[in-house]
């Protein structure tokens, strides 16, 4: 047992109120702890540091093992009525963490979820059934559903496509997915003047709820024929709306909203991504939990800056600004110590490429001052471009204290060897380096 003024066993600890427990980060290296005051089990390389315990008291671990047995021997020798006792105690339960999804399942549940909801959604798509997928997005929806509602097709984008249009011209919500959005060259005339455009040439009388959706971007060595990032392509067209999701809960709340739309949604997704596990939260784990299509996200709030990304590059923007703080540049709210100047980093998460939450960035930029865009895809006429034009024909251009600067992939098709691909897509350094440039530090 452990040392304290009055000599006291484990077993008598059962004569005071229960023990409180507090759940250990990991298995190893905790002890019980008893004292006439407080009664509580935690962590032998912590328990001393607590506000509650004499730091007199404080032992090492190897100490700590050495009386724990002592006090489990005690224990033990006290009998079953110990051990019952035991049993019957009531611990305290701290609130459950937020579980660790990945972006693949938390698509693989959105879709399940409305395919269970709504019996007029299918999916269709190059080996999304009995092969789950050729990334397993799909995985164990054939099995749940059927060849009815799952359906394989042939390797002929623009024919299962059209069927897709013609699907939910017919009052049906088909899933069309994209083995890679670089395969949806073949099928942009089903996508752009079919899907896109029925509903505007119909006087609104024809909707076609459909989404288009699958890998978009660059992978890794796949080089120039299917590196392409599709999202300034899609969002040119009217008609259309354009939806890019970073983490797992913008993946399945983006998602079954996608579905649940009567506009025809491109959903870009990234491969890179599929694999990553995020937080999801109690909410996002409910079947009725959706995200509004064309709102932005806040990720890190911060009064000096603005980056505004979309789908992988938003944790690019994170990554950098915690080398930021590093190096001194503090990226957080609170104040740094450092002689160079406090810069607080706001990261905005587009979510939707169109509609473009511009109201949202407007008022970043209004606060912070600074702006810098952040995307995977070619300079010319890109996303970043969009919102440089659209800051500068809106108030918010009178309130920037440097012009905006934009972070994108090289002016090239994608080469094949690694180190060539490395230098093409935008790297931690090149946001790091641009926001330094933006507010000449």
């Amino acid at each position: 047992m452990l040392p304290y003024s009055g000599s006291v066993s484990l077993v008598s600890s059962f004569l005071f109120p229960p023990l409180q427990f507090v759940p250990p980060p990991n298995r190893s290296d905790w002890l019980c702890v008893v004292t006439p005051s407080v009664r509580r089990v935690t962590r032998s390389s912590d328990w001393s540091k607590s506000r509650r315990f004499p730091t007199g008291l404080a032992h090492s671990p190897a100490e700590d093992s050495l009386k724990m047995a002592a006090s489990l021997r005690c224990f033990l020798r006290s009998g079953k009525k110990a051990v019952s006792a035991l049993g019957q105690r009531e611990f305290h339960r701290s609130a459950p963490a937020a579980a660790q999804v990945t972006v693949r399942d938390a698509l693989n549940q959105a879709m399940d979820e409305e395919l269970e909801r709504d019996e007029r959604v299918f999916l269709l798509g190059e080996e999304v059934a009995q092969y789950d997928g050729a990334y397993k997005v799909s995985r164990g929806l054939w099995k749940k559903y059927g060849d009815k509602r799952i359906i394989d097709t042939p390797i002929s984008e623009m024919g299962f496509a059209g069927i897709a249009v013609g699907a939910a011209m017919a009052g049906l919500r088909p899933i069309c997915e994209f083995m890679t959005f670089n395969f949806s060259m073949q099928a942009i005339d089903q996508v752009i003047n079919s899907a896109a455009k029925t509903c505007y040439m119909s006087a609104g009388l024809q909707a076609v709820p459909i989404v288009f959706r699958g890998p978009n971007g660059a992978s890794a060595g796949v080089a120039a024929q299917h590196s392409q990032c599709f999202a300034a392509w899609y969002a040119h067209c009217p008609g259309l709306k354009v939806v890019s999701p970073w983490n797992s809960e913008d993946a399945k709340g983006l998602l079954k909203s996608s579905i649940r739309d009567d506009n025809p949604v491109v959903f870009l997704e990234n491969e890179l991504l599929y694999g990553v596990p995020f937080e999801m939260s109690e909410e996002a784990q409910s079947k009725d939990f959706t995200i509004p299509i064309g709102k932005a996200k806040v990720e890190r709030a911060g009064s000096h800056i603005t980056l505004v990304s979309h789908s992988r590059y938003v944790g690019h923007c994170l990554d950098a600004a915690a080398v930021l703080a590093k190096e001194g540049i503090e990226c957080e709210l609170k104040l740094s110590r450092s002689p160079l100047p406090v810069v607080v980093l706001q990261v905005i998460n587009l979510r939707t490429i169109r509609p473009m939450d511009v109201e949202s960035i407007e008022a970043s930029v209004m606060k912070t001052n600074h702006l810098v865009t952040v995307e995977g895809g070619w300079p010319q006429f890109g996303v970043g471009a969009e919102i440089c034009a659209r800051i500068m024909e809106g108030s918010a251009f009178n309130y920037l204290d440097s012009p905006v600067t934009r972070v994108t992939g090289v002016d090239i098709p994608m080469p094949y060897a690694k180190i060539l691909e490395d230098h093409s897509l935008p790297q931690i350094k090149d946001i790091i380096f641009s926001v330094k440039k933006t507010l000449n530090v």
